[in-house]
């Protein structure tokens, strides 16, 4: 399914936290397992590519799990999860493939939400933070 609606231009990430993955674990009828573990089950069983937000976030397309382990406190609040959605969204419409695009968007985000945070600390970072410091980390990455 997912490999039909990526074909089609049509390609599904699904980017839920803990407590989102736990839900859509239960209407799969998914044990709840270790979180790679998890993401890899959510990938399959909705014909997506999962990224499980956390501290630590895991990437999968069913197939192939990537660690992305550059959380930060500063994104553990409302509004920064629509930020990671709309650069893997940006991603795609770029071209990139649905896990490529998965993978640099949370790792892009994680690394937004450092600089953000030095700049703000991780209590003051406000979503539109993470947008603003963007070009910054994106160059940061690319070294």
């Amino acid at each position: 399914m997912a490999a039909a609606r990526a074909a089609e231009g049509r390609p599904l990430v699904l980017t839920p936290h803990g407590g989102e993955a736990a839900r859509l674990a239960r209407a799969a009828r998914i044990s709840e397992a270790e979180p790679a573990l998890l993401a890899g089950a959510l990938a399959r069983a909705y014909g997506a590519v999962c990224v499980l937000k956390g501290p630590d976030t895991y990437v999968s397309d069913g197939t192939r799990v990537v660690l992305v382990d550059r959380g930060t406190a500063a994104l553990a609040k409302a509004g920064t999860g629509d930020v990671l959605a709309g650069i893997i969204g940006a991603l795609l419409a770029q071209g990139l493939a649905p896990l490529d695009a998965a993978v640099l968007g949370a790792t892009l985000h994680a690394e937004a939400g450092r600089v953000a945070e030095e700049r703000h600390t991780a209590i003051g970072v406000i979503p539109e933070d993470v947008v603003e410091v963007l070009p910054e980390a994106f160059r940061c990455l690319a070294g």
